[in-house]
């Protein structure tokens, strides 16, 4: 578990953790080592000249009192050391994902994160601050009593010696027998997790139906596996628990008997007899708070396996010798790129000469929205490579690389701030006139003007104050901020008003102008623009030319255009982003 904990924190809070359990290992004996002192306490309180029992008591006294302080010193110690390690947690699982590739971060996978991130983080840390001590207290005084008791009397001190097998094996068969059981909690409970939140966003479809009364029989389910689960879990503990206070009840009875026996055959003094059941009576506690304990460990061992899990991901490496882009031509080689089990990119090869603008099109899961991932590095082609300005992407650092590219997806996500600290991020070190320019372009001046706070108007978690148009205004805005010389366009237009999708049009028209651009296209009007097209068809390039040309030949590309002519619907190619 300890060994764990420290792969995770990095090996520089090995001493501080050590040093704080070395220092709990310490409180534990000497708080099982000032019992002995209770055998002269009694034996002057049992003889003729109980008087004799003060100067024991004051040494008695003393050895709790020095106890005393090496638990506030090492509960101090153990409090310190898990805050520093609940921040270096955060410190070093925040800079590797920072270094994953965009592409790991699938929707399964950001709840996971945010789960961690947050509940699972502080119950690993926990371990340090508050279970740590508890545990190595039930573990080491129990056994320092037993050093005490073999030391008084061999006989009573083998007959105690005996248990710590028994109370070993019972843990261990513990921890199996409820692995399993935890496990399947855990995973009920994330699933219940989901449809709590699928319940919630399912409201409008739900009342539209009229079905607002009724119970959700999805969430129902989870909701009855979350309480089968835990049942389980539950009774799997019963038998440890039972097991290890009847062990520890019989232990007690053998003591007794045994001393008794002993003490009636003239063979050992009342005093021994009477400390030696003090002692087996303050061992039991700790020994029964073990199965409360592993409990808890099981599940913040649990917590850690996931945090070792990720941080043993590896992120995209970075080039030991990293080139930098001639230019801003874009190509593709040979590419060939797999999702999982899935072929996504099968021997892929294009070009885009810098400034001209490349619109990719094809049916729903043709790899369109995956070129523009491999562009940006969101992914490692499995074969072949991606090159910008000649240079492959893999030889060109993470900073370098997204310094070239801006890129607006379809669904924007903005951060719980101010409309203008959103558009900074496209450029920090911007001046007000820059920012107010970039605006200005985009048409977002329009927004701020009829907001309540205007620049300074909160946009709320994920942009929820603002509508779909007004969000995607932003992320135009934050783009030409940023005036780099690579746009990555994943058709923004698709689910936008018609007000609002001519202010997006605008600006888009202004982020491209100069600039190499590869767009993802899903309506007609936005290919027109291209100075070439490119329709893909499982991974491939069914078809490519420019917009006449494709028209001209009446391949895959003409049937599309003339459906979308000839529909009055959505789009073909409006089902879902390739």
């Amino acid at each position: 578990m300890i060994r764990m904990l420290l792969r995770v924190l990095g090996h520089e809070y090995a001493r501080p953790t050590r040093r704080t359990v070395a220092l709990m290992t310490a409180t534990a004996i000497a708080e099982g080592l000032s019992y002995a002192l209770l055998v002269p306490v009694l034996r002057a309180l049992f003889g003729d000249t109980p008087a004799d029992a003060r100067p024991w008591l004051l040494a008695f006294g003393a050895a709790v009192a020095v106890y005393a302080v090496l638990r506030y010193v090492s509960d101090l110690s153990g409090f310190r050391v898990g805050t520093a390690l609940l921040r270096g947690t955060y410190h070093r699982l925040g800079n590797h994902l920072a270094r994953l590739p965009l592409g790991w971060y699938r929707a399964d996978r950001v709840g996971e994160v945010s789960v961690l991130a947050s509940r699972g983080v502080l119950q690993a840390m926990s371990v340090i601050a508050h279970l740590l001590a508890p545990l190595v207290s039930a573990c080491v005084t129990p056994l320092t009593i037993v050093v005490v008791m073999l030391a008084f009397d061999w006989r009573m001190g083998m007959a105690a010696l005996a248990a710590v097998p028994v109370v070993a094996a019972i843990q261990a068969w513990a921890g199996r027998s409820m692995a399993a059981g935890d496990a399947e909690r855990a995973e009920r409970d994330h699933e219940a997790t989901g449809r709590v939140v699928e319940y919630l966003r399912a409201q409008p479809v739900l009342r539209a139906g009229g079905r607002t009364t009724e119970r959700f029989r999805l969430l129902d389910d989870s909701l009855r596996e979350v309480r089968r689960a835990s049942r389980r879990s539950a009774l799997s503990a019963l038998p440890s628990a039972l097991g290890l206070t009847l062990t520890v009840q019989a232990v007690f009875t053998v003591l007794l008997t045994l001393g008794a026996h002993l003490a009636l055959g003239g063979d050992i003094g009342v005093a021994e007899v009477l400390t030696i059941l003090v002692l087996a009576a303050r061992s039991a506690d700790p020994l029964l708070s073990l199965t409360d304990i592993g409990g808890k460990l099981r599940g913040a061992r649990s917590v850690l396996t996931s945090l070792d899990t990720i941080l043993r991901t590896a992120p995209l490496p970075e080039p030991a010798e990293p080139a930098q882009p001639v230019g801003h031509g874009l190509e593709f080689e040979s590419v060939a790129f797999r999702h999982g089990d899935r072929g996504v990119i099968d021997g892929l090869s294009l070009s885009v000469p810098e400034g001209q603008r490349l619109a990719v099109v094809g049916p729903s899961g043709a790899g369109k929205s995956t070129l523009l991932q491999l562009l940006a590095r969101f992914h490692d082609v499995d074969a072949g490579a991606v090159r910008v300005g000649g240079v492959d992407v893999r030889a060109i650092t993470t900073k370098t690389l997204m310094e070239q590219i801006a890129i607006v997806f379809q669904n924007v996500y903005l951060f719980d701030g101010t409309i203008e600290e959103n558009v900074r991020l496209g450029r920090p070190d911007a001046d007000d006139a820059e920012v107010r320019a970039a605006a200005a372009a985009a048409r977002l001046d329009e927004v701020v003007e009829r907001l309540p706070g205007g620049w300074a108007a909160h946009v709320g978690e994920g942009g929820a104050l603002l509508s779909g148009g007004e969000r995607q205004r932003v992320s135009i805005a934050r783009a030409l901020l940023k005036n780099a010389p690579v746009v990555l366009l994943d058709e923004v237009t698709s689910a936008l008003d018609p007000v609002n999708e001519a202010a997006v049009h605008e600006g888009i028209e202004r982020l491209m102008a100069g600039r190499t651009v590869v767009m993802v296209a899903h309506r007609m009007r936005t290919v027109q623009r291209a100075d070439r097209v490119v329709f893909l068809e499982g991974g491939r390039i069914a078809e490519e030319g420019s917009h006449d040309e494709l028209l001209r030949s009446g391949g895959r590309y003409a049937h599309f255009w003339n459906l979308s002519l000839s529909s009055t619907g959505p789009h073909p190619m409006e089902d879902c982003p390739g």
